[in-house]
């Protein structure tokens, strides 16, 4: 199959796939709704974009590709089966990408996912092993989402929604953490807990959280486990202390000492991730030497508390959380970095997850001095459940609801004062915020 058409083709992940493709000596083109930065950087490498849902661009290829966000009657998708072309979702495309490579590491759980695929990813890129990385955010060592190397060994980050990972390959399965999430297709804990028993079942080795009540569910005899409070894990942290408010900790492997770590990203849970990714690379053929470096020199993912910039003495960052727990994570964090006043900016993501965690979200925000709700950012969703971010903003003392990203940022320019540190917080598009506060 020499010619992929990519339906969706601006999604973060699909963007990637498209251009590994191209890379892989493919001809590539697809479609997508909206132009975009993303877009506009395939363009630039010579693939074709079309922004018009027209049934007949899918014509003249072998292969046509889609994401779960376009429904079963898209013209482009109908008139494939109509031509008889070959349809396959985004997840089993990856799932089939992977299997030339000898080691696959996938990395899944509800938090962490993108922080944990970059920091095993960081570790590798400082070794002489050439890793193929397919990841959930950008890192600025790739330039980008993604890197083509040898057919050694293949990280990537593995997303549970709508069980997409159940389609990949992993010979090594990190679980990092599972809680409720994505309402809108998990009905049930006991749904989520089956969906990733399966997905550890599929790899030959599992590393997981042993500190996770909902990971102890669905781990066997044969997981190799990590953590902070269980003593009896084969990776865990001890002698935790605090540089300017980032962890340094030494990493016992079976109760012997493994490596000293200074993290240079704040927040307990990246004490988790750099111990899922010391055992991820650990029991995939990385020394401890090469594992201190890698995370310590590891200075963070996009929009993973990245560092934007300051106005009026006030320092901006963003953050990806948009799970309660993500929330007050991140902001215990962050409260130990030494800040005037805290504010966050926060847009919620998806009307379904708004309603189901409505009071999670409420008791969220506890460690921030400031609280601002925008609007809900609904993805593919419509509201059905008659949910909505200023009825969040009565319900968490001292918020504020704003109606439009300008009227947040000037609220914040008149009452934040320099010292101060605002994080825009979610995973739509509240990052655009910053342009108004730059």
């Amino acid at each position: 199959m020499k010619k992929i058409f990519f339906v969706g083709i601006g999604g973060i992940s699909m963007s990637s796939l498209a251009d590994i493709s191209r890379l892989n000596g493919h001809t590539v083109a697809g479609y997508d709704w909206v132009k975009k930065d993303i877009t506009e950087k395939l363009i630039q490498k010579g693939i074709n974009i079309s922004y018009e849902n027209l049934a007949e661009n899918v014509e003249g290829y072998d292969l046509v590709v889609y994401t779960s966000a376009i429904p079963e009657d898209n013209p482009q998708l109908l008139h494939a089966l109509e031509l008889n072309i070959p349809c396959v979702r985004r997840d089993k495309f990856l799932g089939e990408l992977m299997l030339d490579y000898k080691y696959r590491i996938g990395v899944a759980g509800m938090h962490g996912k993108s922080t944990t695929t970059s920091m095993i990813s960081n570790i590798y890129l400082n070794t002489e092993l050439d890793p193929t990385i397919v990841n959930g955010t950008e890192m600025d060592e790739l330039n980008g989402l993604y890197r083509l190397g040898s057919k050694e060994y293949f990280i990537f980050e593995a997303c549970e929604y709508t069980d997409s990972f159940l389609a990949f390959y992993p010979t090594t399965a990190v679980v990092l953490n599972i809680e409720m999430d994505h309402p809108d297709y998990f009905h049930s804990m006991d749904h989520i807990l089956d969906s990733f028993k399966k997905y550890i079942n599929i790899a030959g080795k599992s590393i997981v959280n042993l500190d996770c009540e909902n990971v102890k569910k669905i781990c066997d005899t044969n997981s190799i486990t990590f953590g902070i409070i269980n003593p009896d894990v084969n990776y865990r942290s001890v002698n935790i202390s605090y540089k300017h408010g980032f962890a340094c900790f030494d990493i016992l492997h079976d109760d012997e000492f493994f490596c000293y770590v200074e993290l240079s990203v704040p927040g307990d849970h990246n004490i988790y991730n750099a111990l899922a990714s010391a055992a991820a690379a650990h029991q995939n053929g990385v020394n401890a030497e090469q594992i201190a470096y890698g995370l310590s020199a590891f200075k963070g993912a996009k929009r993973r508390f990245e560092y934007k910039g300051m106005f009026n003495g006030v320092y901006l960052y963003e953050d990806y959380a948009h799970h309660p727990s993500e929330i007050k994570t991140t902001l215990t964090g962050i409260r130990h970095l030494g800040y005037n006043k805290v504010w966050c900016i926060f847009q919620p993501h998806t009307f379904s997850r708004t309603a189901e965690l409505f009071d999670d979200f409420a008791n969220s925000f506890g460690e921030a001095d400031e609280v601002i709700l925008v609007d809900i950012f609904a993805a593919r969703e419509t509201n059905q459940y008659g949910v909505t971010s200023k009825m969040l903003a009565e319900k968490i003392e001292g918020a504020v609801y704003c109606d439009s990203f300008e009227s947040a940022a000037d609220h914040v320019k008149n009452n934040a004062a320099a010292g101060d540190i605002v994080v825009l917080m979610g995973a739509g598009d509240v990052n655009k915020i910053g342009d108004y506060l730059l």
